[in-house]
């Protein structure tokens, strides 16, 4: 009786299922499908967590998580990330694919500063992987593409094609050596291809894109987006924007993290019957993830990395026979003979006409003798790259401004310097203190333009250099640590002695007096002897601003200059500095009353 009931069963949904077939109707595509993206960009082997950086350890646990609850999941990087830190610089690049793999990526487009290595390089780092990389626009000398152009991936039934891009400004934006018998294909022109090799073979199409959105690009990730219609998502970098939500364009969403592992993104792709009918981008800040626990596989991998690299770090990589001053008060204030080298090899290893080192990016001296490579990573140890801006004369004046105006307070923009030398006076209102200034040799013309080396964070308005902000980037190189080592080992410590690059001249002040209702030009008397009464019953103070004079201050309180110079013990009136404490006695006149 029991298989006679088994047996109408099975006819029974052999029936029902024959009767779907000739209706048409797949089961499997009525309910609605979300496909989870997990993305980062820009990370720059940022691989340890702390200082407001995820880190590996910590996002590996989150894509653990993320993909118990939604087996769809992709884990998609968007290029530069194979270079940048010491940890990873140090195994040309190994140990970040390594961490990529262990934490569960999927694919990645290589970034502009992943060809730092060297092309050969990247390609053995690309065999090496178990994640892919992809894009369709790095073509070789014959124009045959160096790199996977797209995968498609089946998630549960709903087909998802990636296809990657990489810059063209790769073509300068790592040294030229690197991408010799490189073409980087149009990305506008690549994007349409793609879209139409994919489109019937599809549900979902999403670019992995080091494009970015910075308007002084040629092509940004927004025209593409423009141009291209078809593609669903931009998983994008390059440009270190901060996409809290995304940014819909053309019915293409375009997502990015910002930089550093700063933010993990996450975008979610509701798919109905093929088609996608929804699709939302957000950030996990790594404030918000805080309280999430390292990935314990993953925390120990990278710690054997550590222990692995301290022989490394211990190696002799360069020498020196003097002692190189990197003291934060001096660095920040004038020129030293660290910062001299320092400015000297980014210079030199750009082949720019001037080099600046900011004084906040040097972070220790090095006494005489060997100098190991953990010693340098120490010295920069912010992983930043060189990178070469061509501006004219007249904004070069105005960055040196922007470097003296906090003097003699310390400055982490105070500039080091080299091929360059300028004057400055510090009793002038900030913004007017730079006087002479010689490039090679030679008077500075207002109307030419010089190149010159900073780092990338100067390069994008940090430190207030907002001047070099506007200009696009000419050139672009390795990291400080690396370039400074390479120069000290081929040139050492001749000619970085302090001969006076940064010159500063203080010129007598003139102290205004106070207005009075006389036509006549007052004239200053010298400082004379002020006795302060004895009824002064407490003291307040006056931190010097840019534009201060000694009698301004005096107005303000209703005293005197002079009696500000006596109590304050001021051998020269005529000179205070912005961030100079003037002390100010508060006096009652008339304690009787």
């Amino acid at each position: 009786m029991k298989k006679r009931i088994l047996s109408l069963v099975l006819i029974s949904l052999l029936i029902l299922s024959s009767f779907n077939f000739a209706l048409g109707v797949d089961t499997n595509q009525d309910e609605i499908k979300t496909i989870t993206i997990i993305h980062t960009n820009d990370t720059h082997a940022r691989v340890l967590d702390g200082d407001g950086i995820l880190g590996f350890a910590k996002i590996s646990t989150i894509i653990k998580e993320k993909k118990a609850e939604n087996p769809n999941t992709l884990v998609l990087d968007a290029g530069d990330t194979l270079h940048g830190m010491p940890i990873i610089n140090i195994s040309k690049g190994e140990n970040a694919v390594k961490i990529l793999d262990a934490a569960g990526y999927d694919f990645m487009t290589p970034g502009n500063h992943d060809f730092n290595y060297g092309q050969e390089r990247l390609l053995e780092l690309k065999d090496m992987s178990n994640f892919s990389m992809l894009s369709a626009n790095i073509l070789d000398e014959s124009g045959k593409s160096l790199f996977e152009s797209y995968q498609i991936v089946d998630m549960n039934g709903v087909k998802v094609g990636v296809f990657g891009l990489t810059t063209p400004e790769t073509a300068y934006k790592t040294s030229p050596d690197n991408v010799k018998g490189i073409t980087f294909a149009d990305p506008i022109e690549v994007s349409k291809k793609m879209v139409e090799e994919l489109k019937d073979k599809t549900d979902v199409i999403i670019a992995l894109a080091h494009i970015g959105l910075d308007e002084s690009s040629v092509v940004t990730s927004k025209k593409i987006a423009e141009s291209v219609d078809g593609i669903d998502v931009i998983i994008d970098g390059h440009s270190h924007t901060t996409l809290e939500s995304g940014m819909m364009v053309n019915n293409t969403l375009i997502a990015q993290t910002g930089n550093y592992d700063k933010n993990l993104g996450f975008v979610n792709i509701q798919v109905k019957d093929g088609l996608v009918i929804d699709k939302k981008a957000e950030l996990l800040s790594s404030e918000a993830a805080s309280s999430t626990d390292l990935d314990p596989e993953l925390s120990a991998f990278i710690d054997n990395i550590k222990k692995e690299n301290e022989p490394i770090f211990a190696q002799v990589v360069a020498k020196t026979d003097i002692d190189l001053d990197g003291t934060r008060e001096n660095v920040r204030t004038k020129e030293t003979n660290l910062g001299n080298l320092s400015a000297d090899a980014v210079r030199a290893a750009s082949g720019a006409d001037i080099g600046f080192v900011n004084g906040g990016n040097i972070r220790v001296s090095i006494p005489v003798g060997d100098i190991t490579f953990g010693k340098v990573a120490e010295l920069f140890p912010f992983g930043n790259t060189v990178q070469v801006k061509k501006i004219t004369g007249e904004d070069l004046i105005k960055a040196l401004e922007v470097s003296v105006s906090g003097y003699p307070a310390t400055q982490g923009g105070f500039l080091q310097v080299s091929g360059l030398t300028f004057e400055f006076d510090p009793t002038e209102l900030s913004g007017s203190r730079v006087g002479e200034v010689l490039v090679g040799g030679n008077a500075l013309d207002k109307a030419s333009e010089y190149t010159v080396a900073i780092n990338d964070f100067l390069g994008i308005g940090g430190d207030g250099y907002e001047v070099f902000k506007s200009y696009p980037i000419y050139a672009e190189f390795g990291t400080y640590e690396e370039i400074f080592a390479n120069y000290l080992n081929t040139n050492g410590t001749k000619g970085i002695d302090v001969s006076g690059r940064i010159k500063v001249v203080e010129k007598p002040q003139t102290v205004e007096p106070q207005p009075t209702e006389t036509v006549d030009e007052p004239v200053i008397e010298p400082v004379i002897e002020i006795k302060i009464p004895e009824t002064v019953m407490n003291e307040t103070s006056y931190t010097v601003v840019s534009g201060d004079v000694l009698w301004k201050i005096a107005v303000k309180y209703n005293t005197t200059w002079e009696a500000l110079a006596k109590y304050n013990n001021l051998a020269n009136p005529n000179l205070i500095f912005p961030g100079q404490i003037i002390k100010v006695p508060v006096i009652d006149v008339n304690p009787a009353a």
